[in-house]
């Protein structure tokens, strides 16, 4: 292990306490609930706000607009849109008393959506409940009760509606029989036309889930955690293992789970991390004394006991399980927890706690190996018990992030990287914008983000910031303008160039959703007590709204649906209405595509360099080693993109500068200058440390190349690596992956070598004390891995360990994406 073991053995000594290593996932993808209002709580809360930091004066650049000239900021494009709206304006009424609703879209640009009322009630020591199911083939405008096809079964509402991968069709139910003594699935492949069912010989303890592979095969753990699967779409069922704590779908229809040996998954320290191929034929252990493991995009983790009381150690796979190497991270404790806020192929962002119950910690980002870390950003707000973080991967711009920090003052405060994490600065104040009355400093402010965290503190926030990856550059976030995050009522502020600039919308809190692909935007207003019959609307990026009442008897409001993916035109409003007798449930639906009367031509369309304010200038726009220029439609278009629109994008390399690589281990940046610099009492050493399972001695000049960075030519620092013979795997993952134990001939060679050893230690611990140890480095040996047992819909390593489900290797966070946090 080089130098680095005695420092990890002393922060596992002095520094770490403990902590978990997972977290709970993403809800089921196109799904959404609502419950009546007299079901939520209301809302009320305080965040502490104090003075900004000292960078609020970072000033990031921003992207020109793409209004007509001729046009100007009028906002009168668009007239006469109430007779057109009214038109397409389609109510449903549901004879229905159930208390909840769960929506699922099955299949894309199908138009069918699947609604589950739920009605259940404690009855001594049973549940008494109902369920009834609609269905919807014109994107909601009008349902069916097909509660005849479940045979009107209660339908387990914590399961919801499986829906298949990708275009499948295929629909699972899972419902209760025999007074909650048995479980019966419902299955559908067309799209939810007819249902087969078949009882089960098992009672799920989680929803069943779909290999992403092949929608046939299907899997759930058991309540006696019994692992099951079905090859046939859930017409038969086989028994592949007992006592499993946790089990994940891999790549190519693997299965990895971690097992108990003892009977009992409370023992987390000795679990055996364990690899199914061939759906169930071929069964390996991979690593033993596991307390837990994580997914993150081609990587595997194992958080591994290290023996030393209740300290633990990641591991990280690139093949499988099949060989481990040891993350560069110290080891955790039971008090402190780890997470993977969002992962691709390529890299990882990893959150860490801080000792104690501080609320915050740091985010470190990987190299492309997942094994050596770089702080990102200190201070990084992730509450301990609720496990909220406001980190959020705006997807409609590459390499964005905006996440929030806890400051010295406990002030939350949001900031945003550009560049994948490499730097981190506040958000521009709106322009023409003022500080809120709670501003301590005036002259200090800057738009801070609502996200998870004011959700969790009950603030008046109704939704988390959203972004689409083909509305590009586009962000609709509520927000406050100050030296932190207000308790005042929020308003929504939207961002057209990836979170550069920002304007303020709308007044106050409001729901909101984005259709055609960017080409228009929907927003309700958020009112808790009264009733609302208008929904307002924009087709300039929220620079312009129009308002439309769509009914004249208003409802109580709890939810606003519109089809994944921002390609629809159609957005339904779920309410209820309140009489004397009853409550029950209506949807309300508008077609806007007859607001647009035209399709859009090329000359609707400019083209548009991101992260670039000049897209004359040969040198603007390169971010992570290219940039990307885009059609995207004028502000001023009133057309139609259609469900068929594909981002069109001009990816162009860039050469290389400094600016494209990291720090190398032993090596740090300057303030306010690109080059990396040799820890001064480092230099002309050799650095040592275990990499693909070899101990090599590292030889650099300094600099990595940040992962997923393509630049080509240009500035190349040379960086050199020399394996050397000698294993230095760790043996805490399990014993077949020990190194070959020495001849006895070579009994003097190993004496020879225990003495080095011996005094190597002690040297390396003086050294290590002195200079590593000091926190000099600012490349950390951290992890991370965080886990709900009972959430299968995450992928993580400990406890709070886990990711954010990747797509097409993109990075994508627990907003949609979300997938594992290491914790």
């Amino acid at each position: 292990m080089g130098l680095l073991l005695p420092c990890i053995l002393l922060l596992s000594a002095s520094t770490f306490t403990a902590g978990v290593d997972f977290q709970r996932g993403p809800k089921p993808f196109g799904q959404s609930v609502f419950v009546r209002r007299s079901y939520i709580e209301e809302r009320a809360a305080n965040i502490v706000k104090r003075s900004l930091p000292a960078w609020l004066s970072a000033s990031p650049k921003h992207s020109i607009k793409r209004r007509s000239a001729e046009q100007g900021d009028s906002c009168e494009a668009l007239q006469g849109y109430d007779t057109k709206l009214a038109e397409n304006t389609h109510s449903y009424t549901f004879n229905d008393l159930s208390g909840s609703v769960s929506l699922a879209w099955v299949g894309d640009g199908t138009g069918v959506i699947l609604a589950l009322t739920t009605f259940q009630v404690p009855f001594f020591m049973i549940r008494l409940g109902q369920s009834k199911l609609y269905r919807s083939e014109n994107y909601g405008k009008s349902f069916q009760d097909v509660t005849n096809l479940i045979n009107n079964t209660f339908i387990r509402s914590e399961f919801g509606i499986a829906i298949g991968p990708e275009n499948s069709g295929k629909v699972i139910l899972t419902g209760e029989v025999s007074g909650g003594h048995g479980s019966r699935i419902f299955v559908s492949d067309d799209f939810g036309k007819s249902f087969s069912h078949q009882d089960l010989p098992f009672i799920p303890l989680m929803q069943i889930t779909y290999n992403p592979d092949n929608s046939n095969v299907l899997m759930v753990l058991s309540n006696s955690n019994e692992l099951w699967l079905s090859e046939d779409f859930g017409s038969n069922w086989k028994k592949l293992h007992d006592m499993v704590c946790l089990v994940k779908w891999g790549r190519k229809n693997t299965i990895f789970l971690t097992a108990s040996l003892n009977g009992s998954c409370n023992d987390r320290g000795m679990l055996e991390l364990r690899r199914i191929t061939d759906y169930g034929k071929t069964t390996k252990t991979v690593a033993s004394k596991v307390y837990s493991f994580g997914l993150g995009g081609r990587f595997l983790f194992a958080s591994v006991m290290t023996g030393k009381g209740t300290m633990r150690m990641i591991h990280v796979s690139v093949d499988q399980g099949e060989t481990w190497n040891m993350a560069q991270l110290p080891p955790v404790g039971h008090e402190q927890f780890y997470s993977i806020l969002a992962a691709n192929d390529e890299m990882v962002f990893m959150h860490v706690d801080e000792p104690g119950d501080t609320g915050f910690g740091t985010i470190y980002v990987s190299d492309d190996r997942g094994t050596v870390y770089s702080k990102s950003l200190e201070r990084h707000l992730y509450t301990t018990t609720g496990g909220d973080t406001d980190f959020t991967n705006v997807t409609s711009l590459r390499g964005v992030f905006i996440t929030s920090v806890l400051a010295e003052d406990n002030s939350v405060q949001s900031v945003v990287s550009f560049d994948q994490g490499g730097e981190w600065v506040p958000l521009r104040k709106p322009a023409d914008s003022k500080c809120d009355a709670t501003a301590k400093d005036p002259d200090k402010c800057s738009l801070h983000i609502h996200a998870a965290y004011s959700i969790a503190m009950r603030l008046n926030v109704p939704m988390l910031p959203l972004t689409e990856p083909n509305a590009v550059g586009l962000i609709l976030a509520h927000g406050s303008v100050g030296d932190a995050i207000s308790v005042m009522k929020p308003d929504v502020y939207v961002s057209d160039d990836g979170g550069y600039t920002w304007i303020k919308a709308l007044e106050g809190p409001h729901h909101y959703a984005i259709l055609d692909s960017g080409g228009l935007l929907v927003a309700v207003e958020h009112s808790v007590n009264q009733p609302i019959n208008k929904i307002k609307f924009s087709t300039d990026e929220g620079q312009c709204w129009g308002v439309y009442t769509f009914t004249k008897d208003p409802i109580y409001f709890t939810g606003l649906a519109s089809e994944p993916g921002a390609r629809s035109m159609n957005v339904s409003i779920w309410g209820y209405r309140d009489s004397l007798l009853s409550q029950y449930w209506i949807s309300i639906t508008i077609d806007f595509r007859d607001l647009l009367t035209r399709d859009c031509d090329d000359n609707d369309y400019v083209q548009w360099l991101a992260h670039s304010d000049d897209i004359s200038d040969p040198n603007d726009g390169c971010m992570l080693g290219y940039k990307e220029k885009f059609l995207r439609l004028r502000k001023d278009s009133v057309c139609w993109n259609g469900r068929d629109y594909e981002v069109n994008t001009q990816p162009t390399p860039c050469p290389c500068t400094l600016d494209d690589f990291l720090c190398d281990f032993g090596y740090y940046r300057q303030e306010n200058s690109s080059e990396c610099v040799e820890q001064p009492d480092l230099k002309g050493k050799v650095l040592e440390f275990c990499l693909h399972g070899e101990e090599e001695k590292l030889q650099t000049s300094g600099y990595r190349k940040i992962p997923g960075d393509k630049c080509e030519g240009g500035e190349m620092p040379e960086r050199k690596e020399i394996d050397l013979r000698k294993r230095c795997v760790s043996d805490l993952v399990g014993p077949e992956l020990l190194i070959d134990s020495p001849s006895s001939k070579s009994v003097p060679i190993v004496i020879t070598v225990i003495i080095i050893m011996l005094l190597s230690i002690a040297a390396g611990v003086v050294f290590v004390k002195k200079y590593v140890c000091g926190g000099r480095f600012l490349v950390h040996r951290y992890s991370v891995l965080q886990q709900h047992v009972e959430d299968n819909a995450v992928d993580g390593v400990d406890d709070p360990l886990e990711t954010n489900h990747t797509h097409n290797g993109k990075i994508e966070f627990h907003d949609d994406s979300d997938e594992d946090l290491l914790e």
